[in-house]
């Protein structure tokens, strides 16, 4: 007799093995990696911001899964959706009927862009960028794509060759024909442009790899460049989309740009069901679409699945109803704030900046001559060691998850759920200011557990 899948008595019976698990039969490093700094933690459940061990100790969440967990994690009104699309029995991916809810979708996502016309859904931001550069490519029948050095779009071959970080790319050639330029840099847009075989730009408003913003007016000023040269602006907005740096999309703090590809994922997801989006301008999509014997020349096999546009829609519904998008804003502000006052009070902390709740904390060479040998032996060992030691002590003591914001930086970035209010922003900054107290006093664990991840650097070269 076959016995009934019972999934909690599954957990159960082998939830702690989990660490041995993804050793054995997924990527071995990451619970090395885990192990090394200490954050192989067990975390038993989760709620809105927060985590909690099987001690019942919390842990606030600012890292919000790299930024998927947009409206925090179990959502009541994005749970209720998903139970009741199941519990509808649609059907689903027949692949030859056409069922409400992608066109709902769709028409929810374009309200915040009026300027785009039609949708095409797929599984992830990778994706969406892979969508975005085969439809430039198409639209505009030219090879290359331009991206900005440290951009960051995605790991599957396309997004890959547009991707600015070289320790992503190193391995995997060849890649496809495209170029990167500095990010704000018009006069290396304007020299590529000229080439005449640009099919366009792509770019994301706020970088994720260390929090940098495009410089004012230059998104315009790009636009109008790549318009000229009949070339298309691809705005990347899988992180920074869906209320992140306080408007729907990050683009739009800038007047009058209107890119002509726009793509999200991440929070559109509720935290559930994978979902990506590439909207785009009516003339492109028919372009490409251009006859039915071209009906499937781009699709993805869940694409549009029943349970991820439930989600998407509660999702765009939770953020109306709650203003998710004005408390980013106004709550992004507040922690920006409190912490960019904390620039001149510590010589180790070089800049605060960033939009919305989408924050990069950068750290800097300090003055002081005991702090400026201990930095210089980390950055001697490796680069970005300093912000790692932060990331650690805000998790074992504090009980906060974060991040530093990219290989070989000295930036930690913060991307909370969208969710958290004056209530975590006080448990971060007074979390924040003691690692810094205790950074400053020059001594202590901190400093010891810089030595050792000295020592693991070293060992890894």
């Amino acid at each position: 007799m076959t016995k009934e899948f019972d999934l909690g008595r599954l957990l159960a019976e082998r939830g702690a093995e989990r660490y041995d698990l993804h050793a054995r039969h997924l990527n071995h490093q990451l619970p090395r990696m885990l192990h090394t700094i200490g954050f192989d933690k067990v975390y038993e459940r989760a709620e809105g911001a927060y985590f909690w061990d099987a001690e019942g100790n919390d842990y606030l969440d600012m890292l919000a899964g790299f930024g998927v967990m947009g409206l925090g994690r179990h959502h009541p009104v994005v749970r209720k959706a998903l139970h009741d699309v199941l519990d509808a029995s649609l059907a689903d991916l027949t692949r030859f009927d056409c069922q409400p809810l992608p066109g709902l979708l769709a028409e929810k996502l374009l309200a915040q862009s009026p300027h785009l016309d039609r949708v095409f859904f797929g599984n992830s931001g990778t994706e969406a960028v892979e969508t975005a550069l085969k439809f430039a490519r198409y639209a505009t029948g030219r090879p290359r794509v331009l991206y900005c050095t440290h951009a960051f779009h995605g790991l599957t071959t396309g997004s890959l060759s547009v991707n600015g970080e070289s320790g992503f790319r190193d391995g995997f050639a060849p890649l496809l024909p495209d170029t990167a330029i500095p990010l704000g840099d018009l006069d290396a847009l304007r020299t590529e442009l000229k080439k005449g075989d640009v099919a366009g730009l792509i770019l994301e408003p706020i970088q994720g790899k260390g929090v940098h913003e495009t410089p004012p007016g230059y998104l315009r000023a790009a636009q109008e460049l790549l318009h000229r040269h009949k070339a298309l602006l691809i705005a990347d907005e899988v992180q920074t989309g869906l209320g992140r740096t306080g408007d729907f999309y990050a683009y739009q703090h800038e007047e009058g740009v209107e890119p002509d590809l726009v793509c999200v994922a991440k929070a559109l997801s509720g935290g559930y069901v994978p979902v990506g989006a590439t909207l785009g301008k009516d003339w492109i999509f028919k372009k490409v679409f251009s006859s039915m014997d071209r009906v499937l020349v781009h699709s993805a096999s869940f694409g549009s699945n029943a349970q991820a546009m439930a989600a998407g829609l509660a999702v765009l519904s939770v953020m109306e109803n709650e203003e998710i998008v004005a408390n980013a804003r106004v709550t992004g502000e507040l922690l920006k704030s409190r912490l960019a006052a904390l620039v001149d009070r510590y010589e180790l902390l070089s800049e605060v900046r960033g939009r919305g709740l989408m924050i990069g904390i950068e750290f800097g060479r300090p003055g002081s001559l005991k702090l400026r040998s201990r930095w210089t032996m980390l950055q001697a060992a490796r680069k970005g060691l300093f912000a790692q030691m932060v990331v650690v002590p805000l998790l074992q003591k504090h009980r906060i998850l974060t991040q530093v914001s990219g290989d070989h930086l000295e930036v930690i970035k913060l991307i909370p759920p969208l969710t958290v209010g004056e209530r975590e922003v006080d448990r971060f900054v007074v979390a924040f200011t003691a690692v810094m107290d205790e950074a400053h006093s020059g001594g202590g664990l901190m400093w010891d557990f810089g030595k050792t991840l000295v020592k693991q650097a070293v060992a890894n070269r």
